[in-house]
C-alpha cells in the first residue's frame, strides 16, 4: 500500500501501535498527541477506554461504537470520543486518520 503520508510526516517517529498492518508517525507534545495512522489490513477495536479522543478521517472507512452508539466514518469525517467512555470498532484496510489523543502517553516510540 502506498503511504499517504508526505515525508514531514513520515520522518517523526513511528508509534508502537499492538495492531497487525498499521503504520503510525508520532508527533509528542507534553500535554497530548497527535498519530498519523494509515492501515493496510482490516483491524477490530476491542472495547476499552482512555482520554478523549478526536479523529480526522483521511481516507477509508471506521465503524465506531462510542458509548453504546454505533456510526460509520468515512473521509472528511470527524468523530470525538470523550474521556473515560467506553468505545469499540472496526478498521477497513485503507484507512488512514490523523487522531489527537488528550494525553502524553497514550503510545510510545517504537
Amino acid at each position: 500500500m502506498k503511504n499517504i503520508f508526505p515525508e514531514p510526516i513520515r520522518s517523526l517517529p513511528e508509534a508502537d501501535i499492538p495492531i497487525d498492518g498499521v503504520k503510525a508517525y508520532l508527533s509528542q507534545a507534553a500535554s497530548h498527541q497527535l498519530i498519523f495512522m494509515q492501515f493496510e489490513k482490516d483491524a477490530d477495536l476491542p472495547e476499552h477506554s482512555h482520554a478523549a479522543q478526536v479523529g480526522f478521517v483521511l481516507n477509508g472507512t471506521i465503524e465506531l461504537t462510542i458509548g453504546g452508539m454505533k456510526n460509520i466514518y468515512h473521509k472528511g469525517d470527524i468523530y470525538c470520543i470523550p474521556k473515560g467512555v467506553k468505545h469499540s470498532g472496526k478498521i477497513h484496510a485503507g484507512y488512514a486518520d490523523i487522531t489527537y489523543f488528550n494525553q502524553s502517553d497514550r503510545y510510545k516510540e517504537k
